[in-house]
């Protein structure tokens, strides 16, 4: 069995996509369990030696911050607060996402600046490691006073309330406690508040985000290639002096990979006329270069939030002090999330626009790439559909994070609207997959007018192996099970 300890070590991005997809269990580390339990000790005897309020332990939250909360009630605080927080609606957050947001919450209150109890967090890692899946919604965060709302849902099963899937069956919370012989989590002060605050909503999607949009980074790269050889494209725009006197690493490297992808190829070889192809083939490095500089940017912020706790007040033991602060804002990754969207809507936009060049009877292409058009529509209408998604990606692209709604009486007067970035972010890299798929079964056919002549060896390979799920198209057929499948065969 495959085990990843919780500890103040640096996780990265990709170890987090390795966690969650590749069947680690997970348990806290020696320094991690005395990090929470130490936390918790002092913020203890904090409470009971303070005169003075304590933000959310001993005091109402948001705009009833200065309402004092009596010792009997410091518990039922905080249950309140989880389930007057649970106000999630829309659609389902995916379980894979929601399995990253509890890696998230348990990294995050592992740091031992929260105060939950040790039982609290063991829990959540029960969840994770017996594949529980919270029931979490994906409307209803502000992306600033934490996740609110998503956590709520998040955290409800925890004490016996809310929702779960587990092997496929949606359950209440009371009943995965008793399938798994488990007592309800008796909240402690401050642990609502601390399950509750935080960016692990808003971190979960940007980090399913990342691992997307470096996958479909790649493929782009592999599937414009492929697009351009069947084009009868030119490779001399990826020559490498052309790249370092305008230095943009991403560009550098697409330029190579172009180079490195069409290596060999007997279409490249061939001879042409023309000096110059249309700018979605001809600047693929300036553009697919700058997706990937966008991603290695949102990959740094990131990187950093998931490595923090974030919640509110925050506890430090070390310094003997308790602050309410502010680390709980989304600000810091809902803007890269809004760059990233835009990036990812970019992808798409220019491989639309090789879709199109590719349907349209030029270069010594058939129209609509089947070889008796007029009775044949062929792949007329693959790229009425690619023009769709990305018309809808230039949409879901407008940056939610200029935008701000007061809330709680004006006491969270500016609100980062991370989460509605994330879901938006979401949808566009989904989205820019179907696009992509959509390149690679235009390509794919394309290239087969080009026989006898072979593409490179990398980009045979490719095309074999996508002949083996998705046919060549002699006459018209039903097209979208193709398309389908192409979008598996992007997942593979």
């Amino acid at each position: 069995m495959k085990i990843h300890k919780i500890s103040a070590e640096h996780l990265s991005i990709e170890r987090i996509g390795e966690i969650v997809y590749g069947g680690y269990k997970i348990e806290l580390s020696d320094d991690a369990h005395k990090r929470i339990v130490d936390c918790r000790e002092y913020l203890d005897r904090k409470i009971a030696e303070s005169t003075t309020p304590i933000y959310g332990v001993t005091t109402g939250f948001g705009s009833l911050c200065n309402v004092s909360i009596g010792s009997d009630y410091l518990a039922q605080l905080q249950i309140n607060l989880m389930m007057s927080h649970a106000c999630g609606t829309g659609d389902r957050v995916p379980n894979d996402i929601v399995k990253i947001m509890l890696l998230l919450k348990i990294q995050s209150l592992s740091y031992g600046f929260s105060g939950c109890k040790l039982v609290t967090v063991n829990r959540l890692i029960d969840f994770f490691n017996n594949e529980i899946y919270p029931v979490v919604y994906m409307q209803g965060s502000l992306g600033a006073s934490g996740d609110l709302v998503p956590l709520a849902h998040l955290s409800l099963p925890l004490v016996g309330l809310g929702e779960v899937e587990h092997k496929g069956m949606v359950m209440s919370g009371a009943e995965v406690l008793q399938k798994f012989d488990w007592q309800p989590i008796k909240l402690a002060s401050k642990e609502g508040l601390a399950l509750l605050n935080g960016t692990q909503n808003m971190g979960a999607f940007a980090v399913w985000a990342l691992l997307q949009s470096i996958r479909l980074s790649d493929w782009a790269d592999k599937i414009a290639a492929m697009s351009l050889d069947a084009y009868y494209g030119l490779t001399a725009p990826f020559t490498d002096a052309v790249h370092q006197v305008r230095p943009h690493k991403g560009q550098i490297v697409t330029a190579a990979r172009m180079r490195e992808l069409l290596e060999g190829s007997q279409i490249i070889e061939k001879p042409k006329t023309y000096v110059q192809d249309p700018y979605s083939f001809r600047c693929i490095p300036q553009v697919h270069g700058t997706v990937k500089d966008t991603i290695e940017y949102v990959r740094s912020v990131v990187d950093v939030e998931v490595n923090s706790a974030t919640d509110n007040p925050t506890v430090c033991p070390d310094e003997d002090i308790i602050i309410s602060a502010g680390n709980f804002h989304g600000e810091p990754i809902a803007m890269p999330m809004d760059f990233l969207a835009i990036a990812m809507c970019e992808l798409a936009n220019i491989s639309e626009r090789r879709i199109y060049k590719l349907v349209s009877g030029t270069r010594g292409l058939p129209s609509f790439l089947v070889a008796n058009p007029g009775v044949n529509s062929g792949f007329m209408i693959p790229q009425y559909t690619a023009a769709s998604i990305v018309s809808l990606n230039k949409s879901l692209a407008t940056p939610s994070s200029v935008d701000s709604i007061p809330s709680s009486q004006g006491q969270e007067d500016h609100v980062s609207m991370g989460a509605n970035a994330a879901i938006k972010l979401y949808k566009v890299v989904l989205n820019t997959e179907r696009v992509l798929a959509i390149e690679l079964f235009n390509a794919a056919q394309a290239l087969d007018f080009r026989r006898p002549l072979r593409s490179s060896e990398i980009i045979e390979t490719i095309h074999n192996n996508y002949r083996k799920v998705v046919p060549f198209i002699v006459d018209d057929e039903v097209m979208y099970p193709h398309i389908a499948h192409s979008i598996d065969f992007l997942r593979k």
